[in-house]
Formats: structure tokens, C-alpha cells, sequence
């Protein structure tokens, strides 16, 4: 834990530093998608038009830095609501509105989610894809290592926000506009020409593991590895 240390502030500083870097150099490569593959899993998430990454801690409306969440181990961004295609098996059960759902799988085409399954709590995973139109599509991808803190505990909290600090995830629904760049003046409908998704709901799951893979796509089509095994490789 970083805040078992003699210092934990600097250990603070220095995780959010490193996510900092983590997420400049996803910024500064513009990759067009990314394709995460293992057991259960080959799906590839375009990435939104002018997306931007985020991660670690962030000025708040009154100026001050701060973590808006804790603990944080990822760095996230918005994905094409559009350009989703394949399948995907989630690594952790969700909890949602006290119902465990386990063992979802899904499959995308376009988009939009045309087949979705669960061992357990399939009834209330039905429920929440039939929000609305936009809950059918994804509206974050997040990357986060397999070593994390939170991973490493093996400990299931029962609560998202903690949760998805073990593991790389999507989330279900709306699109977070500030991990795009130039919105200001935007109108939803540009913003959704741009891929920004749109709904009610937002709603994060886990598909990362040791067992998963994450390759980026450049712009010309071209593949580099960020992650092996659920860890990160080539990276600052």
C-alpha cells in the first residue's frame, strides 16, 4: 500500500506522476484503437476523434490538485462509440444496485453490443443494455496493470470504484468529454460525430487479467504492444 510507507505523500506524488507520463505518451502517440486479446477475448475499441487520455490527479474547478478518486491506477479514455468490434469476457464479477453479475460476455459488431451473456445475474445485465440507446455502447476504455495495489490484495470489494482499480476495463454508456480534446462550443451532435457516446448510464466492467494482451493501432494501421500478460511493456 502506498499509504503504509514512511512517506506516503511523496509515494503519492510519484504514483501520480507516473500515470502523468503513462498518459503524455498515449496522448502523444494518437494511436486509432486498441486490441485487447485472451481467454475469452478479441475485441478491438476504436478510439474517439481527438481523444485524450487521462489519469492521476487533475485540477478541480476551484484550482486546487487532487485525486477525485482514490485509490487510482488506471488511465482512461473515450472510445469510438462506433468502432467496437468482437468479443469480450469479463475477469471480475460486477456489482450492481446490490445484484452480482458474473460472468459476462459480450459481443460487438459496430458498436453496439448484439449478444450478451452472464452465469449469473443475466435478468439484471439485460436491464441495464436496455437503458437506453447509448447503453449498448462504450464510453471509456481504461488501461490498468495486473501488479496494481488493488489486484495484488485479491480482494473482491463489491464496489466499482474500487474494483476497477484491479484491472483493465470498459464502461458501458456515456462518454467522458473531458478526455477529448477541443469540445468547448461542441454540440452533443458533434460530439457524437466525433464518437463521444451518449446515456444515462455508465457503468464499468472488468476485462482485464494476467492473462490478457493489449496491442495498439497506429493510425496507418500499424500494431505496437502495451501490454503482456496484464503488464505494460514499452511504455514510459
Amino acid at each position: 500500500s502506498r499509504v503504509t510507507v514512511d512517506d506516503p505523500v511523496a509515494a503519492c506524488a510519484e504514483h501520480n506522476a507516473a500515470l502523468h507520463r503513462r498518459a503524455d505518451w498515449l496522448n502523444a502517440r494518437r494511436f486509432a484503437g486498441l486490441h485487447f486479446t485472451g481467454p475469452g477475448t478479441d475485441l478491438t475499441v476504436g478510439l474517439a476523434d481527438g481523444h485524450l487520455w487521462a489519469g492521476g490527479s487533475e485540477p478541480a474547478q476551484n484550482g486546487i490538485v487532487c485525486n477525485p478518486n482514490i485509490p487510482t491506477e488506471e488511465v482512461f479514455t473515450t472510445p469510438h462509440a462506433l468502432r467496437v468490434d468482437g468479443h469480450v469476457r469479463a475477469t471480475k464479477p460486477l456489482f450492481h444496485q446490490g445484484t452480482l453479475i458474473d460472468g459476462i460476455a459480450v459481443r460487438f459488431e459496430g458498436g453496439r453490443i448484439v449478444q450478451a451473456q452472464a452465469i449469473q445475474g443475466l435478468a439484471v445485465l439485460e436491464r441495464i443494455l436496455a437503458t437506453d440507446d447509448g447503453a449498448r455502447r462504450l464510453g471509456e476504455v481504461a488501461l490498468v496493470p495486473h501488479s496494481s495495489p488493488i489486484s495484488q490484495s485479491g480482494v473482491l470489494f463489491r464496489n466499482t470504484l474500487f474494483d476497477e482499480n484491479a484491472s483493465s476495463h470498459i464502461a458501458l454508456g456515456q462518454a467522458y468529454t473531458k478526455c477529448m480534446l477541443d469540445t468547448d462550443g461542441q454540440t452533443p451532435e458533434q460530439l457524437a460525430a466525433r464518437g463521444a457516446n451518449s446515456s444515462f448510464i455508465h457503468i464499468d466492467w472488468m476485462i482485464g487479467s494476467a492473462e490478457i494482451d493489449v496491442t495498439a493501432i497506429t493510425r496507418d494501421g500499424g500494431r505496437e504492444p502495451l501490454m503482456k500478460h496484464g503488464e505494460w511493456v514499452n511504455t514510459p
